[in-house]
Order: structure tokens, then C-alpha cells, then sequence
């Protein structure tokens, strides 16, 4: 009923998820800074996740775990789990009893799985994808797999919600924490699509600035900020992109042009 991607990308460790299947998000991804990533589905033991981490995090290897965690499940034939350690091994596993179609593929720094899919060209498409965006931005390249893998058919029963969860060290929302991203469809009619667009808002309200694109704030653009301001009601640029979940984006003495567009088409 699911399918996912668990993967690496230099220190940070993440998990895309879609299924039809309600709130995936909250079930599914399993990943800490420093230890590892996994996602457990099928008929999904979430226990796997803090027995899973646990494992990781005393420096048992992805193989290991998988081992100890299906050893211990009389349910075993039912689940399916793939496994990514924070040096980028990974497995990835599917019991004899999950539904057709199951299975997976895994590689350096990915495991990518699936059940109940329309065929084995979902998991295929989504290691493609995966291996195909290799350069860009991490969340970016689990979005693409994941899309891969709705576009190819995805979950045979149709689609319901998706979710991103990815750890970055130090990457927290506003520097705080690991957790770079933690995005969530719980039940849409297109929740891959749904979640490239929570991605994208994601990146204007809290992605760095490029500093090369700053403007420099002064002169006629000063005087035009200024106005702009004003007219909303503002005393200070520091103020208004408060109110906008934009404060991240602020430069001293310059404005990024992200913040200056947002700015002029609330002014109108």
C-alpha cells in the first residue's frame, strides 16, 4: 500500500513517502543525524522505528538491523522495511507475504521499496530518478524519486497522502535542531503533487538567500522599500518579514530580491 524511497546525501538522511493510505507521514520515516534512516510499511510494525534507531544509533549496520528486527517479529512476512546507515549502506527487505506487487532495490546511500504497486517499474523508476538527480538539492532529489514513482503507477489502489522527512545537522528551521524538513500530506487527491508544493513554499519561507543576489538597500530602492512599508502599515523591513515568516531571509544593508517581489505584491 506504500512506497518509498530512504536514502543518504553527504551527512543528511531522509525518507519519502506515498500511499493510499491516510497520514503516511506519521507512520512511516524513521531517521536521526549521525545514525540512520528507515521506513517500515507493508502491513507496517512501527515499532521498528524507535527498536530500528536504537540499533543504528549503537553502530549496528543496516544489515544488522533489518536481522534483529525480523528476528524478534513473528510478523515478519509481512512487513517490509528498507534501512540506510549514516555511511550510507543500505537494504532493503520484503516479507513473503506482502501484497503483489512487492519488492525492492537498493544502492549506495538508497533503498527504494514498495507494495501493493502497480508493478516492479514503480521501484525501477524511482531508483532512476534517484540516481538521475544526483547534484541537487537533497529533498529535491527524494521529491523527484518519489514522483518517479507516482508517475509510473504508484500505489494500485490510487493515492492518498505523502510526506518528506529529512535530517540535516544544524539545518533545523531557523538553525534550531536537525530536522531540516518535516512536510506532510495526510489525505489528498494528489499528495505527491501536494507535497512538491508544501516543498517549494517551504523553500521561500525558510531557504538561505544566495548572497550573490542581494541588492544592496539603498537609494531609489531604499526610498521604494520604504514607501512600500508604509503603505502596509510598517515601520521596519525587520517587522513586515517577521509577520511573514521571511525573517530568515534578511541581510543587513541588503534585501533579498525573494523578499523585495513578496514585498511589492503584498503592496500591490
Amino acid at each position: 500500500m506504500t512506497f518509498s524511497i530512504v536514502a543518504r546525501q553527504g551527512a543528511a538522511l531522509g525518507v519519502a513517502v506515498a500511499s493510499k493510505f491516510l497520514s503516511v507521514g506519521a507512520l512511516v520515516p524513521a531517521a536521526e543525524v549521525g545514525a540512520g534512516a528507515l521506513a517500515t510499511q507493508a502491513w507496517a510494525n512501527v515499532a521498528y522505528r524507535p527498536q530500528g534507531m536504537a540499533l543504528l544509533r549503537s553502530g549496528v549496520g543496516p544489515a544488522g538491523v533489518l536481522a534483529a528486527l525480523l528476528a524478534a517479529d513473528e510478523g515478519r512476512a509481512h512487513r517490509q522495511l528498507g534501512v540506510v546507515g549514516a555511511d550510507g549502506t543500505a537494504v532493503t527487505h520484503t516479507g513473503e507475504e506482502c501484497l503483489s506487487w512487492a519488492g525492492g532495490l537498493a544502492g549506495d546511500g538508497y533503498a527504494v521499496q514498495g507494495n501493493i504497486l502497480t508493478g516492479p517499474e514503480v521501484v525501477r523508476d524511482m531508483e532512476a530518478a534517484w540516481l538521475a538527480s544526483a547534484g541537487r538539492p537533497f529533498a529535491e532529489r527524494l521529491l523527484a524519486a518519489l514522483a518517479a514513482g507516482d508517475a509510473a503507477g504508484g500505489d494500485a489502489r490510487g493515492r492518498q497522502s505523502a510526506a518528506l522527512y529529512v535530517v540535516d545537522p544544524g539545518r533545523g528551521v531557523g538553525g534550531w535542531g536537525d530536522t531540516a524538513y518535516d512536510l506532510r500530506v495526510d489525505d489528498h487527491a494528489d499528495p505527491v503533487a501536494e507535497l512538491g508544493r508544501l516543498l517549494a513554499v517551504h523553500e521561500v519561507l525558510h531557504g538561505a538567500s544566495d548572497p550573490e543576489t542581494l541588492l544592496p538597500l539603498e537609494g531609489e530602492l531604499a526610498a521604494e522599500v520604504g514607501a512600500l512599508l508604509r503603505g502596509l502599515g510598517h515601520d521596519s523591513l525587520d517587522r513586515w518579514a517577521g509577520i511573514e515568516n521571511l525573517e530568515g531571509r534578511l541581510a543587513e544593508g541588503r534585501i533579498d530580491p525573494l523578499v523585495l517581489n513578496r514585498l511589492r505584491s503584498a503592496a500591490g
